[in-house]
């Protein structure tokens, strides 16, 4: 891993402050990125103080008069050319990310993959950004509306998802003319600033104005001063419905727009009439992939009772193949918690289970010995509960999975849709009817519905994001572009009169 560090330009204590162009001194509060692998300590960062981050915004306001008149296919090229330096790196970058935040090898190149992914979409959108034309009442004029750049798009992203998230929010925020600010999580700075590095290479190549791309490592108090920032038009922020709360309470008192990425409770419907060997690697690779700490992680399999014993027995045993350890190697299955901190929440809702009710029928706990010395690595496991327990209401970032029966779809539905939380869902079946219906305005209230696939997971193309306490905002593909614009309407007179809307007289 060292080799991988110094490739990409990480040796030492670095700066945690980049205007896109200069690296600021950084004289906030130091934080150091552990790895969970293995405890080692991958580098130290130097975070923003206040004065740094007002530096950083006077640049990034001023680029943006410069950056928002780039037309946008130009704009797109230079986003092509980050898609191709990101495919260069992919390999030193996915280790890296799998390194400091402890997601299986697999899912860190797959992670650096969405970012490629998204680049290639953003290139193609920037010949895209249409706007509509509409008829007049009055004659000789002609309407239409047209979309413009926001200027500012601040984006506070989670350790769970280093450095996708990011480059969902920061591609399409850069063809659609806007400039970014990026705080990432205290949890994984070091992803970041080698994304900072990669991205200020190819905008030093293209001569793009200093203050487009803008890194500010710090902990909870820099994010505090990007969502209460009037100079900040747009925020988009990915973590905790707490969070979110209250970055959209302080977003909304100024008037400031906001995309919500939040909490997840997400669930599996698996019918009698479901194909069990597609509904297993959904449901097993849903709730332990990155050791259950995705957004969209399978949190509750609702199965019909005809098939809930046969099914469960193969859960069971699938559970029992479960290879946990260093996410580096490629054997493993489930890699660490990110830290102490999860791992202690993770014990917490072990213990809630039991003391309202649940049935273990996979036991978990905290691994010892040869391996797991740095403590954060942990048994997923399985408890039979009932949907309406407080635990079951409450997202855990952790590889802990509840199941229960259901009866009538009627039923399975209403138990999928009983959380305050409301991004992923899926049901498992080969029913039309029953897919069909689970798809409707009376089916699942999520943002994502899927059917015979498992809740984890996104395409570049769909739009992401959920509804109820996962914040409502939508990210990445479809028309989300639209969340970094200002829609503007204009009507254009052509005629020799000054005729009035609604045929209203004014004569002079």
């Amino acid at each position: 891993m060292e080799e991988i560090l110094k490739s990409l330009g990480i040796t030492g204590k670095q700066s945690g402050v980049s205007t896109g162009k200069h690296w600021l001194p950084g004289g906030g509060a130091e934080i150091t990125s552990v790895s969970p692998v293995d405890g080692k300590a991958i580098a130290t960062i130097r975070g923003a103080s206040r004065e740094d981050y007002d530096a950083v915004v006077v640049t990034a306001h001023e680029a943006f008069k410069t950056w928002r008149q780039w037309p946008a296919p130009r704009r797109g090229e230079i986003v092509r050319q980050i898609g191709e330096a990101l495919r260069k790196h992919k390999h030193d970058l996915g280790r890296l990310v799998s390194y400091e935040m402890g997601k299986s090898l697999q899912e860190g190149f797959g992670e650096v993959q969405e970012m490629i992914d998204i680049c290639d979409f953003a290139v193609g959108l920037s010949r895209q950004l249409h706007g509509l034309t509409m008829h007049s009442e009055r004659p000789g004029h002609r309407m239409y509306e047209q979309w413009h750049p926001l200027g500012i798009t601040g984006i506070i992203s989670a350790f769970n998802f280093p450095v996708a998230v990011w480059s969902w929010n920061s591609m399409l925020a850069w063809v659609c003319g806007n400039v970014c600010i990026w705080k990432p999580s205290e949890k994984t700075p070091v992803t970041a600033l080698v994304c900072q590095r990669i991205v200020e290479t190819v905008f030093a190549a293209n001569e793009v104005p200093e203050g487009v791309c803008n890194l500010v490592v710090g902990g909870r108090e820099t994010g505090e001063w990007l969502a209460a920032d009037p100079r900040v038009p747009l925020i988009s922020a990915t973590g905790s419905t707490r969070m979110g709360k209250e970055v959209a309470a302080t977003v909304g008192a100024r008037l400031g727009k906001s995309i919500l990425e939040l909490g997840g409770n997400n669930a599996i419907i698996i019918s009698e009439h479901a194909d069990l060997d597609m509904a297993l690697i959904g449901a097993v690779f849903g709730a332990v992939g990155t050791a259950g700490q995705r957004c969209t992680s399978t949190r509750r399999l609702i199965i019909h009772e005809k098939v809930y014993d046969a099914f469960i027995a193969r859960l069971v045993k699938a559970y029992s193949q479960l290879r946990i350890g260093n996410p580096l190697d490629e054997n493993n299955h489930v890699g660490p918690l990110i830290d102490k901190d999860a791992v202690n929440a993770y014990l917490k809702s072990i213990a809630q289970i039991s003391a309202q009710g649940g049935k273990f029928l996979v036991e978990g706990g905290v691994l010892e010995g040869p391996g797991y010395e740095t403590g954060c690595y942990v048994r997923p496991c399985i408890a039979e509960v009932q949907n309406h327990f407080a635990i079951v209401q409450h997202e855990t970032f952790a590889p802990i999975l509840y199941v229960m029966k259901y009866q009538t779809l009627k039923e399975g539905i209403a138990f999928q849709n009983d959380v305050p939380q409301g991004l992923s869902s899926a049901i498992m079946t080969l029913n039309l009817r029953e897919a069909e219906e689970f798809l409707s305005a009376a089916g699942s209230d999520c943002g994502i519905a899927n059917v015979n696939i498992g809740t984890s997971g996104a395409e570049i193309g769909g739009a992401f994001g959920g509804e109820k306490e996962t914040g409502g905002g939508r990210e990445s593909g479809s028309d989300a572009w639209k969340a970094y614009m200002r829609r503007q309407t204009n009507t254009i007179n052509y005629s020799t009169k000054l005729p009035l809307a609604q045929g209203i007289k004014f004569d002079l």
